[in-house]
């Protein structure tokens, strides 16, 4: 009965370190995720390149830039809203192309 126990706490105590150690690693992603994006800074919708304002034009007709932010990467984000009133964030490089970040 000793040694059920012992084995019964000893599972116990391993599942509890597991799941601080998942935790860690959130907070970790969490921590990445917040400087990615504390690292663009706004600009001015007019100041966009033209390779980036002709993507969203041909890829959402629809769609309205209602703020852009730019990176050290010359990557841009663009918060958009369409016309039904859906809003979204979006990320392109400086020629047009669709990033995932």
């Amino acid at each position: 009965m000793k040694k059920l126990m012992l084995v019964a706490v000893m599972a116990f105590g391993s599942m509890t370190v597991f799941a601080q150690e998942a935790e860690a690693s959130i907070e970790e992603v969490a921590t990445e995720e917040l400087a990615t994006q504390e690292d663009f800074s706004e600009v001015a919708v007019t100041e966009l390149p033209e390779a980036v304002t002709a993507a969203v034009s041909k890829n959402y007709p629809t769609a309205t830039i209602n703020k852009a932010y730019v990176n050290e990467a010359s990557q841009y984000k663009l918060e958009v809203s369409l016309e039904d009133g859906t809003s979204g964030t979006l990320y392109a490089d400086a020629e047009g192309n669709w990033i995932e970040l």
